[in-house]
């Protein structure tokens, strides 16, 4: 099964500069952390990918095209389509003055913030200080080690990828979808979604997620229920006792 442009695929990969075989980046913790840039608040799963929506770099995205579900590749990506060629006129001499005047000690590698624009500080001299803004993997060539792990086929499954990757701190299993007619979908959210910080300006990206990649949704519901604690309490107490079992159906002719 290869992929094609408009599917939502799931992937895994590693993320390394060519040259020097360096990992930046990738959705698997084991890696992340022989690589030493394991995240404590990062989530290491497959990665939501709608091809040709530009969610992933440009020479990535374009390659992903062709792939095989389940079949491991490789792709190099040249700088103009990764992260750009590195520009000359983003090197910049600063006073070392400015830095002092924050409390800032410059060293070559620091990262800083420098009229809202980020920075790395390449050298620092006698009262002036080199800062480099481009970005740093800028001018290189990057590959990427990739698997496709899932293709998403059903409306459902595609509706809770999305959700999941505008809002991961909900439960996906906990979600309930209702498809309609004439293109309706009610979304039911647990009680997590209370404590999730900026609800209301995900579900408006979910919303217009939904609406630019799957037509077949004319209009979305979002419900939102929360119980009483006693209610909950009781809800637990239940469940941790048990239901009593109900008695079989008497069979056809008994």
């Amino acid at each position: 099964m290869s992929v094609a442009k408009g599917d939502f695929i799931l992937i895994d990969y590693v993320a390394r500069v060519k040259e020097t075989g360096e990992v930046f980046d990738t959705s698997l913790a084991d890696v992340a952390k022989e690589a030493k840039i394991y995240k404590e608040n990062t989530v290491y799963e497959p990665m939501l990918v709608v091809v040709g929506e530009g969610w992933v770099l440009r020479g990535l995205d374009e390659q992903l095209e062709g792939l095989e579900v389940g079949k491991k590749a490789t792709l190099e990506i040249p700088p103009e389509k990764g992260f750009g060629l590195r520009d000359p006129s983003k090197i910049k001499l600063i006073p070392l003055r400015k830095f002092r005047e924050r409390d800032i000690t410059p060293y070559p590698g620091l990262e800083v913030e420098i009229d809202g624009k980020l920075a790395v500080v390449r050298s620092v001299g006698a009262g002036r200080v080199q800062v480099d803004f481009n970005l740093p993997l800028a001018g290189r060539t990057l590959i990427y080690e990739v698997e496709v792990k899932k293709k998403l086929e059903s409306l459902e499954e595609k509706v809770k990828a999305l959700l999941h990757r505008r809002i991961p701190t909900i439960p996906v299993e906990k979600v309930k979808l209702e498809f309609g007619e004439g293109g309706e979908l009610k979304v039911s959210l647990p009680e997590e979604a209370l404590i999730v910080d900026g609800l209301q300006p995900s579900k408006r990206g979910l919303t217009v997620d939904i609406f630019k990649l799957l037509p077949e949704v004319k209009a979305i519901t979002f419900v939102e229920t929360y119980k009483r604690r006693e209610e909950k309490r009781e809800e637990a107490k239940a469940e941790a006792e048990g239901k009593p079992e109900q008695a079989s159906p008497p069979s056809r002719g008994s």
